[in-house]
């Protein structure tokens, strides 16, 4: 079984004696807009496909048994006011939450747990690194966090990303198009114009006031279920080695 809301009450309890040792892994997101062709649950679509991979990358390991958590799928999501689908939740919220299903798990000798985001707005990822630091605090064991625009990560991914402007575009449709093809609207992506800005800049706000008219940028025109297995696999790379590392 991969996911562990699968599992029995009995089978959790016998996690913490295997000889593999569980490692859960946490998909977050957010529930916004992304574009007028790609889901409004792109981001947990994307970590959530990253779990699955890596899970099936190690399923034959004979030292770590990996098991996916229930998803979170909401996050701070201020950037999307005045489109239609976005669901934001307050910072404090969103740390509290995660704090919570972290610290139930470390209770339940299950310590090893590390969070897998995909949604990159700056006060998201905040929420995100303090609650690493206040797990840790508070039960004295460190979670794992896949920072991904942290350099050592992001190096390694496409040129759309590490400039900034990826949201909904080339990089992620491309994602969306490997795992979830039918929930990309094709005619519509195949007509959308690059729109180039950087969302990590300090001064933006608001996807309007960065130039998004339609929450989107970047080039998603380019998008392509070939580029985004591609970027599924480094992906991949990326979090079964901080699976290791937390092992």
């Amino acid at each position: 079984m991969t996911y562990f809301a699968d599992l029995s009450s009995r089978q959790v309890a016998a996690l913490a004696s295997h000889e593999r040792v569980p490692v859960l892994l946490l998909p977050v997101g957010a529930v916004e807009p992304h574009g007028p062709h790609a889901p409004l649950n792109t981001d947990p679509l994307i970590s959530r496909g990253m779990c699955e991979r890596a899970a099936a990358r190690l399923a034959g390991d004979p030292g770590i048994r990996v098991l996916i958590l229930p998803e979170v799928p909401y996050g701070v999501t201020r950037f999307a006011a005045g489109f239609a689908g976005g669901v934001s939740i307050g910072e404090e919220t969103l740390h509290a939450l995660l704090t919570d299903i972290c610290g139930a798990l470390i209770d339940q000798g299950l310590p090893r747990v590390l969070l897998v985001n995909n949604h990159f707005e700056p006060a998201h990822l905040v929420v995100l690194r303090r609650v690493v630091e206040t797990v840790e605090a508070k039960h004295g064991v460190g979670i794992g966090f896949v920072d991904l625009v942290r350099r050592r990560y992001a190096a390694r991914l496409t040129d759309e990303f590490r400039s900034g402007a990826c949201h909904a575009g080339r990089y992620e449709t491309s994602l969306v198009l490997a795992d979830r093809p039918d929930l990309v609207d094709v005619t519509i992506q195949r007509e959308l114009r690059p729109v180039h800005v950087d969302l990590a800049r300090g001064d933006a706000t608001d996807f309007v006031s960065a130039g998004m008219t339609d929450a989107y940028c970047g080039e998603p025109a380019l998008a392509t279920a070939e580029e985004g297995e591609e970027t599924f696999s480094v992906l991949t790379d990326i979090l079964v080695e901080a699976i290791r590392e937390l092992v």
